[in-house]
């Protein structure tokens, strides 16, 4: 890191004590940014990274909602919009108890880089509330994202800013918030991404992250020689990135023999395929999200209470759960075990100290920031068709995707190699998407 990066991230540091997850994204991106600010020195003159890791607004509100007993509930709201260089923000809201201004700073910063990298035109943004939409009723889901987007609504637009759905926000609360915003703003417009398909949503947008996953691991094995055909899988998580995830690493020929949820780790053998996906999608669905049900449900199948599937022997593992949920003592298991790719399918899924060690020891590693937008990518697409009132086929929308991860993972391995790391996915993916959102700041002066 050299003496300008530090005081900006010292500075930062200051500034943001209590904010950790989003000062270890900063520092994350900012300490391989040096070589390409070595290199440019338009970015220093233009205060650039002191810029870039400032949102240009940050909107934090109360919402008041009535639950199913006639009692009063409050709630706090939040929308990051970080920035805007590229195109209006763009990322996803989420609905966890355990949001903070810092949670969402964090996610929205890794935004803007992840939407550089897709080469559509979106900003970065994320927002959420600290609403845990488990163990509610439909109504009281309902009356919370009313009561959210009615304060929200003012701040949003199809040319402003476009969020779509994260953890805690699937189908059902895009759906009533989508009907609150345009019941408020009187327009039917495309402000919202991940809509059911009956209002203007895309095919293939559930799966698309965990789908963008696997299409991105397949090209880092190519430069090896190899592909997923053949390879056991991990999966974390038991959301719609794992079940993309598992959905596509069949089709690609590999085997998926563990996946997890917040009780533990299931191994599985003979592969979670077939009927056992659709377990995990009629789980999903019902809100289950205890693996030991899918343990005892199918033969076979072994249940590690509270352990994480990292301790199975794989060849690539996919951690699409939540951020840090990887730390190096996990990376030393999974190497030595025989792993030999990992991709991120959360958000900074790895600690630091992960991320660090993966790349001493040269594994096949990607960041989120890279890996997992193919769920971004796929509501750009959605955009897209919105704007111009038609839909594409599933295929169409696949292939599109397909192509935006292949064109992403060039862009990570150019980048890398013209900037003297070649093979360092986490250099190549920040220096690629920070250098066309820097260059874009810099063209339209400061604002």
């Amino acid at each position: 890191m050299n003496s300008y990066i530090s005081t900006v991230m010292n500075d930062l540091k200051t500034r943001c004590s209590w904010e950790k997850e989003f000062l270890q994204a900063a520092e994350e991106v900012l300490d391989s940014l040096t070589p390409i600010i070595e290199r440019e020195p338009k970015y220093k003159a233009h205060k650039i990274l002191e810029r870039i890791v400032e949102p240009e607004r940050t909107i934090m509100f109360r919402v008041p909602w009535i639950d199913d007993k006639g009692e009063f509930q409050i709630n706090r709201g939040y929308r990051v919009q970080f920035n805007s260089a590229i195109g209006p923000y763009k990322g996803g809201l989420r609905f966890h108890p355990n949001v903070t201004l810092s949670t969402l700073k964090f996610l929205g910063f890794e935004q803007i880089f992840k939407n550089s990298l897709t080469g559509l035109p979106m900003g970065g943004g994320k927002g959420g509330a600290d609403f845990n939409p488990n163990g509610k009723s439909e109504n009281e889901v309902m009356r919370f994202c009313q009561s959210f987007m009615t304060e929200l609504f003012r701040h949003i637009g199809p040319d402003t800013d476009v969020p779509a759905g994260d953890i805690g926000v699937g189908g059902r609360e895009v759906a009533f918030m989508f009907g609150q915003y345009k019941r408020l703003a009187n327009e039917f417009t495309g402000v919202l991404t991940g809509k059911g398909l009956n209002f203007g949503g895309s095919l293939v947008r559930p799966e698309a992250t965990g789908f963008g996953v696997v299409y991105f691991a397949e090209e880092m094995l190519k430069t090896r020689g190899d592909s997923m055909k053949g390879k056991k899988v991990a999966i974390s998580g038991f959301g719609n990135v794992a079940w993309g995830a598992a959905i596509k690493a069949n089709d690609l020929g590999a085997k998926v023999v563990a996946i997890s949820g917040p009780d533990g780790t299931v191994h599985d053998p003979d592969g979670v395929s077939g009927e056992k996906i659709n377990y995990m999608l009629e789980m999903r669905a019902s809100g289950r999200d205890k693996v030991e049900d899918y343990a005892s449900k199918f033969k076979g199948v072994e249940f590690h209470a509270g352990k994480r599937p990292w301790i199975i022997p794989v060849d690539v593992a996919l951690p699409c759960a939540i951020q840090n949920e990887l730390n190096d003592k996990d990376a030393e298991v999974l190497l030595n075990n025989g792993c030999k790719c990992v991709v991120e399918g959360s958000n900074m899924s790895s600690t630091l100290e992960a991320v660090r060690y993966f790349v001493e020891k040269k594994v096949l590693y990607a960041p989120g920031k890279a890996s997992n937008a193919g769920g971004v990518a796929t509501s750009g697409l959605e955009m897209s068709q919105n704007s111009m009132r038609l839909g594409w086929t599933r295929d169409e929308v696949d292939k599109r995707l397909h192509d935006i991860m292949i064109n992403i993972h060039n862009a990570c391995v150019t980048a890398a190699k013209e900037y003297g790391h070649e093979g360092n996915y986490v250099m190549g993916a920040n220096i690629a998407g920070f250098k066309k959102v820097a260059d874009a700041m810099v063209d339209q002066g400061l604002v």
